[in-house]
């Protein structure tokens, strides 16, 4: 099972701001974009022949609507992700590819297990890569109103690549959201990061283990990976501890934690800027997380995606499995929703009505916890919508 088509990738580098109209007539939207293309300096012979062919997919739109697995909770959704053959899978890549991910680590300061997380979570090491469409896909997500400024310049990204001669509009295919090759990458961040790690004078992330890795890697760096440091690990909390300070919005050094009764399950905490993890609350698993973990929301914006890829990378390092703990139950989808409509009624910004526990519906939650009384662990429960 694959995962990368709900990555939502940050930093893209696209040579011209969104100017085609989204919804309407999907014709008029192709005539519109053709000519942005042309303006970018695309023949108009060029752009026809690329977008000639170009269609709606609604198994797209239809993917695009249907993220309820990152409704899971943490342990949930990382006992669904990280199995035996997952971590056996790993470790067997990591010693097959090892001169590779050293070359990774070396040149781009991003170690083999986040590396491989995302290679094993995007697409099973290359196994399931995705079989949408690209061009139909990202013009189908550029055409809908949802995210148009996200997929329009990796459309013409992708023109970009064509011309190149590497993508072709009727035959690449990757994931739903128009991600391609075994890391899963948007078209610009090809363009950008794209890396020829084998030599063979072409960036093939589909069928190069060297590219996909290496490229994956410039792309962790240019995002912010900061070289040999750490990025999760699992702590366990003093009872007493002041819980509105945890979150991803309050940090303290590594020995100001420990002197708050802060303890890692392993090593020593890093004397760096980290903020406390608690996926599911006080009662739940706890981390200590530092500034490369937050580097991965550029990858990925999910928390629960983010976390157990972290959580995963340190597994194959040789990490125990967390203890879970015994948090209070999730709250249901259609309580979920009524508790952000009742914090966007406050002046929060949960990010949309979705039923997902997002960061800011967490923060708006621990603001709530803490007026109210209650333990600022960010994770809701029924008595908090209760009170609300």
């Amino acid at each position: 099972m694959r995962f990368a088509a709900l990555a939502l990738i940050a930093g893209l580098s696209a040579s011209s701001a969104i100017a085609a109209p989204c919804g309407g007539s999907f014709a008029d939207f192709i005539a519109a974009i053709q000519i942005e293309a042309q303006q970018n300096g695309v023949s108009a012979a060029e752009a026809d022949r690329f977008f000639r062919g170009i269609t709606q997919d609604p198994k797209v739109l239809k993917a695009d609507r249907a993220q309820g697995i990152f409704r899971k909770t943490f342990t949930d959704f990382s006992r669904s992700l990280i199995s035996q053959n997952r971590l056996d899978s790993g470790k067997a890549n990591a010693a097959k590819h090892a001169d590779l991910f050293a070359r990774a680590q070396a040149e781009y300061g991003v170690p083999p297990g986040i590396l491989l997380a995302f290679w094993a979570f995007e697409t099973d090491f290359g196994a399931f890569q995705g079989d949408f469409n690209t061009a139909n896909a990202l013009a189908t997500l550029s055409h809908d109103c949802r995210r148009p400024d996200l997929f329009q310049p990796q459309l013409l990204a992708a023109v970009t690549l064509w011309q190149k001669g590497m993508f072709d509009p009727a035959t690449t295919t990757g994931a739903w959201a128009g991600e391609i090759g075994m890391v899963q990458m948007l078209p610009a961040d090809i363009l950008n990061r794209g890396v020829d790690g084998d030599g063979d004078g072409a960036v093939s992330l589909k069928t190069s283990v060297a590219d996909a890795i290496l490229s994956g890697a410039a792309m962790l760096r240019d995002l912010g990976w900061r070289k040999d440091e750490p990025w999760l690990q699992e702590v366990t909390l003093p009872p007493a501890l002041p819980w509105e300070k945890t979150g991803l919005r309050t940090q303290l050094t590594g020995p100001e934690w420990a002197a708050m009764g802060v303890k890692p399950r392993q090593g020593t905490l890093a004397n760096l800027p980290a903020s406390i993890l608690l996926p599911e609350g006080h009662k739940g698993p706890a981390f200590i997380a530092y500034p490369n973990y937050s580097t991965l929301f550029n990858w990925n914006q999910s928390f629960v995606y983010v976390t157990t890829a972290a959580y995963f990378a340190n597994r194959l390092n040789g990490a125990p499995v967390f203890t879970p703990g015994t948090p209070d139950p999730q709250l249901s989808l259609e309580d979920t929703k009524t508790l952000q409509q009742k914090l966007q009624t406050r002046g929060y910004d949960v990010g949309g009505i979705d039923g997902i526990l997002g960061t800011n519906t967490r923060e708006a939650v621990r603001q709530e916890q803490r007026r109210l009384g209650l333990p600022a662990d960010a994770w809701p429960t029924l008595e908090l919508l209760g009170l609300l």
